[in-house]
């Protein structure tokens, strides 16, 4: 690391890798999740390394996550699937994005933008099996399929893909799994009832893709696997994945201390011998949880130690006790779990939360930089 500031490095080869040995396993479609800009790894050149790697699709959240990926370069298919009302349903079928629907108001405002721009809108039908979030509910479904059918016929809209979302994909065997399996094959059957075909099936986030064959359907649709993080929490070399994302930051400055010295704010840390302690320039307005206070690990020189004191807004602590830590050696704050580093789920473990939400917030000052690109 040549850098004096926080950097984020992104291996883009690792996201490729990732994809390619997950479209291996399913051997089918699969659709790349690259929403929130690439869960904080970028959206754009994920995207492509994505496609390097097999992805038939990329999905992301929201119409203007879908054009910035179009206006980027990004061809292929693209789907986006969550929308408020007046979203600009118009601008995705201009730029040939598949959109999602949970309701007939919805599909409606579809059909209008569809039926504006002369041009028939790509939909994904979704069905609420089980984690109540976006979906037609089970009562709803029958009528949001009728009206889909009938916009359909009217060539308003093409119906290419019915979907759905689990609650629990990451708990292995929880009995919700098959359930919502069962409510998902049953939405199928009502869909088809009313006259719909020829669509795609998915249901399987990256638990399923990695744990749960009868989810595959016809694409898979892997979220944080593709970045080599284990949905389920463990170990995801085991898996054959690579993570990508590795967080390091140069030690701003190192002073030794006596026995007694209590650190940042609160005094919440007091040191029990004389040692040194390193200043790290990152906090909270960088992304580092402030809850990381005495429990964050943090790698120097093979070495791990924890965050002492409280995370500030602009920098932590740590007691490094007698070893030879100097001013811009690099602290390591998560990577591939080799040589002594923390990982993302070591963090989460620490923090009480997931890796998902770990390497979305990282950001602020850091400086993101790639390696195993092409070109």
């Amino acid at each position: 690391m040549t850098s004096t500031l926080p950097l984020i490095t992104v291996d883009l080869a690792a996201i490729t890798h990732n994809v390619a040995t997950m479209r291996e396993r399913v051997g089918r479609p699969l659709m790349a999740v690259v929403k929130a800009n690439g869960y904080g790894h970028g959206m754009l050149p994920v995207a492509a390394a994505a496609q390097r790697g097999g992805a038939d699709a990329l999905g992301v959240a929201t119409i203007e996550e879908a054009v910035a990926l179009r206006d980027g370069g990004t061809a292929g298919r693209i789907v986006c699937w969550l929308h408020a009302p007046r979203a600009d349903y118009a601008a995705a079928i201009a730029h040939d994005i598949e959109v999602a629907s949970s309701a007939v108001w919805a599909l409606a405002e579809i059909e209008a933008a569809a039926r504006t721009g002369k041009t028939p809108a790509k939909v994904h039908l979704k069905i609420d099996t089980g984690l109540a979030r976006s979906g037609a509910t089970a009562e709803e479904w029958p009528d949001l399929v009728a009206r889909a059918a009938t916009a359909q016929r009217d060539g308003l809209i093409e119906v290419v893909g019915v979907w759905s979302h689990f609650a629990y994909a990451d708990s292995p065997g929880h009995p919700t799994i098959a359930a919502q399996r069962g409510n998902f094959v049953d939405a199928v059957e009502v869909a088809k009832s009313a006259g719909l075909s020829g669509f795609e099936r998915h249901l399987a986030n990256s638990a399923a893709t990695l744990n749960d064959p009868d989810s595959w359907f016809d694409m898979v649709r892997p979220g944080v696997a593709i970045y080599g993080l284990d949905p389920v929490g463990g170990d995801s070399r085991a898996l054959g994945l690579r993570p990508a994302m590795r967080v390091e930051v140069p030690v701003a400055l190192t002073k030794r201390v006596s026995a007694g010295t209590s650190v940042s704010y609160g005094h919440t840390y007091t040191t029990d011998r004389e040692t040194t302690l390193a200043l790290i320039p990152v906090g909270y307005a960088d992304g580092i949880p402030r809850n990381a206070s005495g429990v964050g690990p943090v790698g120097i020189g093979g070495v791990r130690h924890t965050i002492s004191g409280r995370v500030c807004m602009d920098q932590f602590v740590v007691d490094v006790g007698d070893a030879n830590v100097q001013p811009g050696d690099i602290a390591t704050l998560w990577g591939d779990g080799r040589g002594g580093t923390p990982t993302a789920q070591d963090w989460a473990d620490a923090t009480d939360t997931i890796h998902y939400e770990l390497v979305t917030r990282i950001g602020g000052r850091f400086v993101t930089t790639y390696v195993g690109g092409v070109g």
